[in-house]
């Protein structure tokens, strides 16, 4: 901090004069977008904003800004008196002040507080005298409160220039104009670092100093520190990187031994006095545990309700930094309101950016404001601090993902999560949130990387639990569901084929999960063609359910809708619609007409009624069902938009095709909103309605169609899963129907190539394909055709 000597001279001092030193030009310095709206505001202003306020985190580089202004406006000769007070405090603000009266206004040296009075009224404009330009800037000031009675005074000559980390209201007054300064762009950073290191003879490649930029977050002083690293120690970009993106390594064990630019603190202790003065702020001692929660999570947006719900706060109140009243009380409980209090605490001293309009990703924290602040955690504080994350975005995490822009955000912060904890999350035992995470990316459309995310997880669950940990077991599972819900129904049949073994020899035979086993066993048999099997095999562990726990449990009631379905699909439509309806019943003794399940019972048993013959019944019942859903669950509902689905293609089924592709595009604009675009539910609703449009009359709009989805379903479920095989089967039908006969039956026969590679030649699909070449194939006038292939 610049020291101000009170020293009287005999004579006022002359123009132009300056008090206080402007700290010195940093090596590299960058011209800014910043720099040119300050200037445009502070020489624009005319007489309508005196005050510029320079906000922003701390290592943005707002002091570098401020002296370069400054020392232009010094240098070309467009002021008289230029004041430059490191203000910290009121007491330096004062001090500088003070130096100003003595040298400017003879103010006497042995009252500082009046000396600083007399600088602050000789600033005022006075009629007839002479006009004085001045500019006064308060770098750093830490508080608002420490400025009250030291604003200088308004005038058409004079400029007040601040720096600060804060953003409160105080600042944002009348007269006052805030410059948001923001990070380096890419390209400032990769020239500042590149301009740094030449200037000591060192070159590295462009690509890792761009990812070495990426990695400080663009931030001005940790790329000063960085590039001051790499000179001092020899370290290559690639090793810095290397360092930094070790856990073991501390923000500190990265700083130069002498930091560059006449700057105070090395990178880790910068933003450590601004933590301390957020805690303070009301409600106090609440503002460093929730920042302790934030730098676990995604730097780039935390959901609001993930830090003020019900986790966090007793996270809150267990680790707040202040004493409770009453110690042998324990704490006391924290409010919503006192949660969201502490953000904004953090978001005034510019550690958060807290946007609760955009209450998703409320909360952006820059990475190495996370680093330090988890740098000053214990390993113990830190694993705790993470289980404790993980329960948080559980608490967030709504049962049915209707909210596509929350869901990915949670999903992300998952991601972060298990960046920065680590074995955290698998100690004592695997948190539930890995498996939701799974579980959300398949729901969201996304089965591939719900694939990959619990193949991952079963190897480290392995790895730390064991081969026969309950964890592991249950990894194994999740990962067949999966990987049936990618299109690889065989390869989940044979995936939980070599679970059961091990859940029986762990479990038992009669264990909940040997018997979950059995039943995901069954039917991704069933979906694997062996529709006989799959209702074989349920039939048996039913009466293995009904034995071990009742007729009318939850379980045995689901294995008996399974068992209807199958039954349906190896050929039995009328025995499906006495066993639906028999469970109906059941469901509704024991749940009552509007439970979830009741509806779903309800639901299958129309579809099988029209599989039966009675498609106008089945239309009918939907119609409805689908009214009960709507008051039950809601418009937006999963449910609901399934069995509007359904019901369209009922009503195509019952000779109304326009009727059902009018009602199908409806809901394609629906399932898009609701669940978005690449959805496989949407996906599937585009091709129905093309079938359907088809059938009404349009097949080459439905062609059309079809070859506008089939890049989708490419894309999002992979060329070999059994949606996007059958895009391509009907988009080659439609090409026929529309008149290409020729180009129908290629596309088939290659087709059917991958459908016998993918499926085998015995699947119906695949048989299908078989029927449908030969069919164009003699539309296309292929009289060699054998008759026994179709």
């Amino acid at each position: 901090m610049h020291q101000h000597r009170h020293a009287a001279p005999r004579v006022p001092a002359g123009w132009p004069h300056q008090v206080g030193v402007i700290p010195s030009r940093a090596q590299s310095f960058q011209q800014r977008a910043e720099a040119d709206r300050l200037r445009a505001a502070v020489d624009g202003g005319g007489t309508v904003v005196l005050r510029q306020v320079l906000t922003g985190m701390g290592g943005v580089g707002k002091t570098q800004l401020a002296a370069d202004y400054a020392r232009t406006a010094w240098e070309a000769g467009g002021l008289d008196v230029l004041l430059w007070v490191t203000a910290g405090g009121r007491s330096p603000v004062v001090s500088g002040y003070a130096q100003a009266g003595i040298e400017l206004c003879r103010a006497d040296p042995d009252d500082p507080e009046q000396a600083a009075r007399s600088f602050l009224a000789w600033l005022t404009p006075k009629s007839g005298a002479l006009p004085c330009r001045w500019l006064i800037v308060l770098d750093d000031v830490a508080d608002p409160a420490d400025l009250h009675g030291l604003w200088p005074p308004p005038g058409p000559y004079g400029r007040t220039l601040v720096t600060t980390r804060r953003r409160d209201a105080a600042l944002k007054g009348e007269g006052c104009h805030l410059v948001e300064v923001g990070l380096f762009s890419q390209a400032e950073a990769l020239s500042y670092l590149t301009t740094s290191l030449a200037a000591h003879d060192r070159h590295e490649p462009a690509d890792q100093l761009s990812a070495l930029a990426a990695d400080l977050g663009y931030l001005a002083l940790a790329l000063a520190q960085a590039a001051a690293y790499l000179v001092d120690s020899g370290e290559s970009a690639a090793a810095y990187r290397d360092l930094l993106a070790d856990r073991a390594t501390k923000l500190t064990d990265l700083a130069p031994d002498a930091l560059p630019d006449e700057q105070a603190l090395a990178l880790a202790a910068v933003w450590s006095l601004s933590i301390a003065r957020a805690d303070t702020l009301r409600p106090a001692g609440l503002a460093r545990p929730l920042l302790h929660l934030a730098a676990l999570l995604d730097a780039n947006g935390i959901p609001q309700d993930v830090l003020t719900g019900e986790v966090a706060r007793a996270h809150l109140a267990a680790h707040r930094t202040t004493p409770v009243p009453d110690p042998t009380a324990g704490p006391g409980p924290v409010s919503r309101p006192d949660a969201v209090r502490a953000l904004r605490a953090l978001h005034r001293l510019s550690l958060i950016d807290h946007t609760p309009d955009t209450p998703h990703q409320a909360v952006r924290v820059h990475q190495l404001i996370q680093r330090a602040t988890r740098d000053t955690l214990t390993p113990d504080q830190q694993d705790q601090y993470a289980r404790t994350a993980a329960d948080a975005l559980m608490a967030a995490w709504p049962e049915f993902e209707r909210d596509t822009a929350l869901t990915p955000t949670l999903r992300a912060n998952t991601d972060a999560l298990t960046r920065h904890a680590h074995d955290a999350l698998y100690r004592p035992d695997a948190h539930v949130v890995l498996y939701r995470l799974g579980h959300s990316l398949g729901d969201s459309g996304q089965a591939s990387a719900a694939t990959a995310h619990l193949q991952q997880l079963v190897e480290i669950t392995t790895r730390h639990l064991g081969p026969d940990h309950p964890d592991t077991l249950a990894a194994r599972h999740h990962l067949a569901y999966w990987r049936g819900r990618s299109g690889d129904a065989a390869g989940a049949a044979a995936a939980l084929a070599e679970l059961l073994p091990d859940r029986l020899r762990v479990w038992g035979p009669d264990h909940p999960d040997t018997l979950a086993a059995r039943h995901h066993l069954a039917y991704w048999r069933g979906r694997a063609g062996d529709a006989a099997g799959a209702a074989a095999a349920l039939a048996e562990l039913l009466a293995d359910r009904v034995r071990i726990l009742s007729p009318n449990h939850p379980d045995a009631l689901a294995i008996r809708h399974s068992l209807a379905r199958w039954r349906g699909e190896a050929g039995d439509a009328t025995g499906a619609v006495a066993a639906f309806a028999e469970l109906l019943a059941d469901r509704v003794r024991m749940l009552g007409l509007n439970h979830p399940d009741t509806l779903a019972a309800r639901h299958h048993l129309t579809h099988w009624r029209g599989r039966a013959g009675d498609r106008a019944g089945a239309v009918a019942a939907l119609a409805e069902l689908l009214a009960d859903k709507v008051r039950v669950l809601g418009e937006d509902h999963p449910g609901t938009l399934t069995a509007r689905h359904h019901l369209a293609y009922w009503r195509g089924r019952s000779g109304d095709a326009s009727g059902a592709a009018a009602a199908l595009a409806e809901l394609v604009a629906d399932r898009g909103r609701v669940l978005g675009e690449g959805h496989p539910d949407t996906l599937a609703t585009r091709h129905s309605l093309a079938y359907w449009r088809g059938e009404a009359g349009d097949a080459a709009g439905a062609a059309t169609a079809l070859a506008e989805l089939l890049p989708d379903r490419l894309r999002v479920s992979g060329p070999d899963h059994p949606d996007t095989l059958a895009a391509r089967h009907n988009l080659a039908y439609w090409r026929g129907k529309a008149g290409d006969a020729a180009g129908a039956a290629a596309a088939l026969a290659e087709l059917l190539a991958d459908k016998v590679r993918v499926l085998g030649k015995g699947h119906p699909d695949t048989l299908t394909a078989r029927h449908h070449l030969a069919h164009w194939r003699r539309e296309a006038g292929d009289a060699a055709v054998d008759q026994s292939t179709d």
